[in-house]
């Protein structure tokens, strides 16, 4: 069966914008190798997205026949049910608006009346920006949409400008809605907490709203800003309708999903308008995050490759995204704490001998820092636990081969540091009020200049003053309370997003200044790790949990929504730490071979059999990652509480694949399943390394390859694993 895509190549179409007409409304048609999306502005200035899904093969959009929302005649000027690009408050919809505004009397109705569009190009992709005003309020609204042809998705914004002479409030600001029409659907999201992120949930759209949401500071564990819904009761991985989306965001959102009356769906995503506020003076501006959407017709898998691809090619920092991650050690488990330079050493001879890339020193090098009640803020060199200072053990640690990198957590403040002791307005407070410690320690107040200038300004002295620091690991500890800021009270309800953006812009500063730099980013596992922060890091450490059996599932969420080459994965001891669970070596190592290898556990202690296995592995692991970090991904079976599980990776050429087989608990007597692999060249041949078979890659992808992870020679039923390597002929 031909694809969209192929029937496009065949018609000679391209990607790009086209203008044109629904019956006399200006209309414009976005085209992506296999999608379109049809935008029109109605004659009452309303502006309407009629169409989003599959390529129809044509230029023009009135090819696109649109659903007509039906009202009845005392109501012909509501527009609820209508399939609305952006609804404001004061239209005739009442459902969920996109953007708020009041003015100095109160008034917070706006009346949009379009007025020009653009074309631009920018890095060579199309952008199309349509602008609208409402002049009473003064108020520019630009709306941006961006077509990414080759990942199959678009990028929108919206930049507001106050182009009036008084000073408005913006009480809501979304990024974009995008209408569905009437149907029966399901939501999918991804939730959880601290130790379990990234849960993948689904539930029927039913009449009313659900939303799913962030009001902790940063994109939260408990929830994700990515989302997926499919037609009801859609559930297959690699075929079936999928509209997605994912927030360029990594402070507060919210993604509400509303079935209207007339069972149209209404769907609104971008900053959070719980406790938000935004002073747009004259001449002011504000652009919101970008939503990235896009529509696969290959079921959740093919929705997953589609933002893979483009992080690897767009949003990641453009000059790592061809860079394999390196193997990496980090000794927090090792030592907490209680660093100390011999035994950093002791620790780094050990990996290098290992064959790791990057040894990382964790918490505990600096200030006070004995405990997690001290020195949190004071980014300056502890020379009692190292004597001769950061850069002896940087020096050591490259000598050996290796990489250097290090913790830090500078959103973060202990009471007991030199920081607070000189700054204590800098932290996040009420006055009158007492303060909420969470892990003994207040957050930063990142929108003060002042606090991202001394940030900043610590940093850049660690990574110039120590010799030659190759990556840092960037953590954030705790959610936020007492948020506000007593000495700007015009500002309160701008802090949320004036926070992440001084986050961002500190980042944008040391990657300019380090440009060989690798960042890490980590709030306390998972709670930072979105489309957002993926702009300034090259991987994210998604969860503190590092058992291999909940790890599994952790990891699959994750790749719903992102690629396996920013996923970064520990080996650590057992017990586990989180779980008490006792899984073998080689199975801990196969799980975390999924995306960036690391090792977390204490290697001094480990015997010599589980020092060589780690060699085996870490050898194996190097042998195969340029498929696992640069290839497609497939998921072949979910992984469960019981029974087998299978995830594959295809290289780009398909002239190489890897699978990973699991099983962490079986049940007697039950068969062998079979996978069906992916992604394969049909007409040639692939042989398995190590017992030589060989097969088809059509019959592969058919009959597929058994799980047989138990047999006579092995017939424990847990901790099973195995990886198969097949090669092109």
């Amino acid at each position: 069966m031909r694809t969209n895509m192929a029937r496009a190549a065949e018609a000679g179409q391209s990607a790009g914008v086209r203008r044109g007409r629904l019956g006399d409304q200006p209309a414009w048609l976005l085209l992506t190798q296999r999608t379109a999306v049809v935008l029109c502005v109605a004659d009452d200035h309303t502006f309407l997205q009629p169409y989003w899904g599959g390529h129809g093969v044509s230029d023009n959009p009135a090819d696109y026949p649109s659903v007509s929302a039906w009202n009845r005649r005392s109501e012909r000027e509501f527009v609820d049910g209508f399939p609305l690009a952006y609804p404001v408050f004061g239209e005739a919809s009442f459902k969920e608006p996109c953007l708020v505004v009041s003015r100095s009397d109160g008034s917070r109705v706006i009346r949009l009346e379009f007025v020009e569009d653009r074309l631009r190009e920018v890095d060579g992709r199309p952008v199309l920006d349509l602008v609208f005003r409402d002049d009473l309020l003064g108020l520019s609204i630009e709306h941006r949409f961006a077509v990414f042809a080759e990942q199959d998705l678009i990028a929108r914004s919206v930049v507001l400008q106050n182009a009036g002479s008084e000073v408005l409030t913006l009480e809501r600001a979304l990024s974009a809605a995008l209408p569905l029409p009437p149907g029966e659907y399901d939501a999918w999201t991804l939730h959880g907490q601290w130790g379990r992120e990234f849960g993948l949930f689904s539930r029927p759209l039913l009449p009313a709203k659900f939303v799913t949401e962030s009001r902790r500071g940063t994109s939260s564990h408990e929830a994700h800003p990515w989302f997926a819904v499919r037609p009801r009761g859609e559930t297959a991985e690699h075929s079936g309708s999928v509209w997605f989306g994912s927030l360029a965001w990594s402070g507060n959102w919210q993604a509400a999903f509303e079935v209207e009356r007339n069972d149209a769906v209404n769907i609104v995503v971008g900053i959070q308008p719980f406790d938000f506020g935004w002073r747009l003076a004259p001449g002011e501006q504000l652009t919101t995050p970008e939503l990235l959407v896009g529509y696969s017709e290959e079921g959740l898998g093919g929705a997953s490759r589609q933002l893979h691809q483009y992080e690897a090619q767009v949003q990641l920092p453009e000059n790592h995204r061809e860079r394999l991650r390196p193997v990496l050690y980090n000794s927090w488990e090792a030592t907490g704490f209680d660093v100390r330079a011999e035994q950093q050493l002791a620790l780094a001879r050990r990996a290098a001998e290992l064959g790791i890339e990057l040894f990382v020193v964790d918490d505990g090098w600096f200030g006070a820092r004995d405990n997690d009640r001290a020195g949190l803020g004071d980014w300056t060199v502890n020379t009692s636990k190292l004597p001769g200072g950061l850069r002896a053990l940087v020096d050591e640690i490259h000598k050996l081969g290796m990489q250097f990198g290090i913790w830090v957590e500078p959103e973060m403040v202990n009471p007991d540091s030199d920081l607070y002791r000189a700054h204590p307005d800098w932290a996040y407070h009420a006055n009158g009020r007492e303060s909420t410690f969470g892990r003994n320690q207040l957050v930063l107040n990142f929108a003060r200049p002042d606090v991202q200038a001394a940030m900043y300004e610590q940093l850049r002295n660690l990574l110039k003053d120590h010799g030659r620091i190759d990556f840092v690991k960037w953590d954030h500890n705790r959610n936020w309370t007492e948020v506000g800021w007593p000495e700007e009270p015009d500002r309160q309800r701008e802090v949320w997003v004036r926070h992440v953006q001084g986050v961002y812009d500190v980042h944008a500063r040391l990657r300019s200044e380090f440009p060989w730099l690798m960042i890490e980013a980590c709030a306390g596992g998972g709670g930072r790790s979105d489309l957002g922060i993926l702009r300034w890091t090259d991987q994210v450490w998604i969860s503190d949990n590092t058992d291999a059996a909940d790890r599994l599932q952790i990891q699959y969420g994750y790749s719903r929504a992102h690629s396996p080459r920013t996923m970064v994965c520990w080996v650590t001891d057992v017990p586990n730490q989180q779980t008490g669970r006792i899984a073998p070596l080689e199975f801990r190592f196969h799980v975390a071979m999924q995306g960036v290898l690391g090792i977390g556990g204490d290697i001094g202690e480990w015997s010599a059999t589980d020092l060589a296995i780690a060699r085996r592995m870490i050898e194996q692991y190097k042998q195969l990652r340029p498929v696992v970090q640069h290839g497609r991904q497939y998921w072949l079976v979910p992984p469960a509480a019981v029974g087998p599980c299978a995830v594959q990776y295809v290289s780009a050429a398909g002239d190489a694949s890897v699978v990973f087989m699991y099983q962490a608990r079986g049940i007697r007597g039950a068969g062998a399943r079979r996978a069906r692999l992916r992604g394969l060249d049909a007409a040639r041949r692939y042989r398995r390394d190590g017992d030589g078979v060989a097969s088809t890659g059509a019959a592969l992808m058919e009959a597929g390859v058994p799980l047989d992870l138990v047999s006579a020679a092995e017939p424990s039923l847990d901790w099973r694993s195995r990886i198969e390597v097949w090669r092109r002929t």
